[in-house]
C-alpha cells in the first residue's frame, strides 16, 4: 500500500542561466542553519568545481538538503545552460516538484522554456519564484503574465496554471507572497514548497527499488550511485540485483557497501534509508544512470527518460605537432582513451566512439560549451591532445537529409539590429519573430541550422559593441537549408620553426591580426594570424634583421607591435577551419594546420579543387 512519507520534500531548482538558483540555494541554506554562526561560507557555495566558479556557471546538478521545523528538504541545484540540459532531464525524476526561478526583469528566456517543458512533462507541480526583486529595472508584474503565457504556450494544466509565486531576492535574503514588500527572510518560500510540493510517497513494504539518476565518481571508493527510494527500505550489505529499464536483457547481482544521504553539503553514512530518501549508494563498480537497484524477490526495472541526442561531434586525437610531449604529462592515446570513456560514467548527454585509427575519437555532445568544458577540464589535468572543427551531426529522415536547429533569442540596441539580421541571415537563420524590449533594447527570435552558429558568438560580440545578449536552445531537426559560406578570413601561418621575433612579427601584421607575440615558439605551419584577405598566408615571423656596421640612430625605435589578439579556447574553436586543428596542452593553445607540410598543403587543395571541377 503507497503511503507518503511527510517528513521529507524532494525539490529541483530550475532557471535560466544567470537567473539566481545557486545564490538562491545558497541562502536557503544559511537560514535553515545548515553552517554554525561563525563559519565563513564562500558565495554560490554550490558550484563546486574550478570552471563552474570562474564561469558563473552550474554545469553538474548537485544535491544538498536543509531542514525546516521537522520537514527535510532535499534540493536539487540544475544547471541553467542549455548544452547540459542532459542533467536537468534526469534529475526531474528524483524529485516530486520544482521551484521555477525567473529573473525579475529578464522574464522567461529560452532555457527557462526548456526546463518548463521538462517539469511539466511529468508533471510535477511548480512553485515559480521571481528573483532579483530588488533589481532597480525589475517589473514583477509583467513577468508574472509572461509566466503564465508560457505556462499556457506548453499546455499546463489546470493545478499547473494555479502554482503560486514568490517574489524574492536571493542576494539580500528576502522573499515575499507580494511584489511590492518584503519580509526579512525567506520563510514564506519554505512554506510555499512545503504546503505546495507533494511528499513523496512509495510502498514501505514492497520490494525495494531505487532508481539512480546521477554518478559521482571518488577516487578511493569508485563509482557512487545517487537516486531516490521509490519502493521499499535500502539497508547496508544488502544483496540487490542491477537492472535496466532500456536494456531488459541487462541484470547483475549486487551488494551495497555504503549508504549515505545528504545533510547539508556533507554526505553522511547511514544504515538504512525508507521511501522518498535521495541516497548515495557505493560498492557497486558498473553503475549507470538509469539503472534501478532492485530487491532479489522482484527485480524490476523502473522506468526512465530517453536523454536526448548530441547534436554535435569533434575528433580529439593524440598531439602531433613538432612540440608534442613538451607540456602535458598524458600525452598517448591510451591516456585520451581512457579519460573520454572515464567522461561517460558521469556525463549522459556524452558519446564517444573509436574511429579507424587508434590515434582519434570522435566525442559528440550537446554544444560547443558542452564539448570546450570537457575540453578545458582535461587539459588542467595535464592531458595534452589535438581537436578539430566542431560537426553537426546530420539525421536522414524519411530519405531527406536533416539537421539540428537552434531558437535563437537575442537582445540588442536598436542601432544594432541591421547588421544581426544581416549575418544570421547569411548563415540560413530565418527571423520568427522582432519587438521591442525593455530599456531600448530590441529582442529578435531566429530559426537557424546548429552549424550557423559556430563561429558566429564572437562576431556577434563585436558587431555589437559587447552590448548584446546571445541565447540558444535546441529546437529539434529540419530540412537541411543548404551550404553557408565559409569565414571571410584566412589564415597567417609561420613559414619556419623558431622563435617569434618583433622584425618578422612587424611585417607579418601588416597582412592581418596577429595571435602571438615576440619570444612565442613557433613551428612551420602553425597558425599565427589572422589574414585580411579569405585565403590563407605563409609568413616569417621569425625573420630577423640583416645587421649591418652602418646604423642610424633610432631606426629600431620605429617597430611598433599592434597587441596581440588573446585567444581562448572557444575562439580558437570558432576560428578554425575544416583543415585546422587545435592543439591543447596544460600550458598553450595553439592553432595549426592538418598538414605541416606547405608542399603537401599545396598538393591536397589542387587535389581538392579538380575533384570540385569533376563533381
Amino acid at each position: 500500500m503507497k503511503v507518503k512519507n511527510e517528513k521529507i520534500r524532494n525539490v529541483a531548482i530550475i532557471a535560466h542561466v544567470d537567473h539566481g538558483k545557486t545564490t538562491l540555494v545558497d541562502e536557503l541554506l544559511k537560514q535553515s542553519g545548515t553552517f554554525r554562526s561563525n563559519q565563513v561560507v564562500q558565495e554560490r557555495v554550490m558550484d563546486s568545481g574550478d570552471i563552474e566558479r570562474e564561469r558563473g556557471i552550474t554545469i553538474l546538478s548537485k544535491n544538498t538538503s536543509v531542514h525546516y521545523g521537522d520537514i527535510k528538504i532535499n534540493i536539487v541545484d540544475t544547471p541553467g545552460h542549455a548544452d547540459f540540459g542532459g542533467e536537468v532531464e534526469r534529475v526531474m525524476k528524483m524529485v516530486n516538484g520544482v521551484v521555477l526561478v525567473v529573473d525579475a526583469f529578464e522574464g522567461p528566456m529560452p532555457q527557462t522554456k526548456f526546463v518548463l517543458k521538462k517539469a511539466l512533462e511529468l508533471e510535477l507541480p511548480v512553485v515559480v519564484c521571481v528573483n532579483k526583486i530588488d533589481r532597480p529595472e525589475a517589473r514583477p508584474k509583467e513577468v508574472v503574465d509572461e509566466v503564465l503565457e508560457l505556462f499556457m504556450e506548453l499546455d499546463a494544466n489546470d493545478e499547473q496554471l494555479d502554482s503560486p509565486f514568490v517574489f524574492a531576492s536571493a542576494r539580500q535574503g528576502t522573499a515575499s507572497l507580494e511584489p511590492d514588500t518584503q519580509d526579512d527572510n525567506m520563510k514564506c518560500l519554505f512554506e510555499t514548497i512545503i504546503d505546495h510540493i507533494p511528499a513523496p510517497e512509495g510502498d514501505p513494504e514492497a520490494p525495494l527499488q531505487t532508481l539512480i539518476s546521477t554518478i559521482d565518481y571518488n577516487e578511493y571508493v569508485g563509482r557512487i550511485g545517487i537516486g531516490k527510494v521509490e519502493n521499499g527500505t535500502i539497508h547496508v550489505n544488502d544483496d540487490c540485483v542491477l537492472r535496466n529499464i532500456h536494456n531488459p536483457e541487462f541484470s547483475e547481482r549486487v551488494k551495497i557497501s555504503k549508504l549515505y544521504v545528504y545533510e547539508g553539503l556533507q554526505r553522511v553514512e547511514v544504515k538504512e534509508a525508507s521511501i522518498g530518501s535521495i541516497v548515495a549508494v557505493s560498492g557497486i563498480s558498473d553503475v549507470r544512470i538509469g539503472d534501478t537497484i532492485c530487491s532479489p524477490e522482484n527485480p524490476e526495472p523502473l522506468p526512465f527518460v530517453k536523454i536526448s541526442e548530441p547534436t554535435l561531434s569533434m575528433t580529439f586525437s593524440v598531439n602531433d605537432s613538432p612540440f608534442a610531449g613538451t607540456e602535458g604529462k598524458y600525452v598517448t592515446s591510451r591516456h585520451l582513451r581512457e579519460r573520454l570513456y572515464k567522461e561517460l560514467n558521469t556525463d549522459v548527454s556524452l558519446r564517444v566512439e573509436d574511429t579507424d585509427t587508434t590515434e582519434a575519437f570522435k566525442v559528440s555532445g550537446r554544444g560547443e560549451l558542452h564539448l570546450s568544458i570537457l575540453i578545458e577540464t582535461m587539459r588542467r589535468e595535464g592531458y595534452e591532445f589535438q581537436v578539430a572543427k566542431p560537426e553537426v551531426l546530420y539525421k536522414e529522415i524519411d530519405g531527406e537529409k536533416q539537421e539540428p536547429m537552434e531558437l535563437v533569442t537575442i537582445d540588442v540596441p536598436e542601432e544594432f539590429v541591421g547588421s544581426v539580421i544581416e549575418k544570421l541571415g547569411s548563415r540560413k537563420g530565418e527571423m520568427t519573430d522582432m519587438h521591442p524590449s525593455n530599456g531600448g533594447y530590441t529582442r529578435l527570435q531566429f530559426s537557424i541550422p546548429a552549424r550557423g552558429l559556430i563561429g558566429y558568438r564572437n562576431e556577434f560580440l563585436t558587431d555589437t559593441k559587447g552590448n548584446g545578449i546571445l541565447n540558444s536552445i535546441f529546437d529539434g531537426y529540419a530540412t537541411y537549408r543548404g551550404e553557408i559560406p565559409k569565414r571571410a578570413q584566412g589564415s597567417l601561418i609561420a613559414f619556419e620553426s623558431g622563435d617569434a621575433v618583433a622584425y618578422g612579427l612587424y611585417n607579418a601584421q601588416e597582412r592581418g591580426d596577429l595571435f602571438i607575440e615576440p619570444g612565442t615558439k613557433v613551428y612551420a605551419g602553425m597558425v599565427v594570424g589572422r589574414n585580411a584577405r579569405n585565403d590563407d598566408m605563409e609568413v616569417n615571423v621569425c625573420k630577423k634583421k640583416q645587421l649591418t656596421n652602418m646604423r642610424s640612430a633610432g631606426a629600431d625605435d620605429a617597430l611598433k607591435l599592434t597587441p596581440p589578439i588573446q585567444m581562448s579556447l572557444e575562439q580558437c574553436l570558432e576560428f578554425i577551419a575544416d583543415d585546422e586543428l587545435v592543439e591543447v596542452t596544460p600550458q598553450s593553445l595553439r592553432m595549426r594546420k592538418k598538414l605541416l607540410d606547405s608542399q603537401a598543403r599545396k598538393k591536397a587543395r589542387n587535389r581538392a579543387q579538380q575533384m570540385e571541377q569533376q563533381g
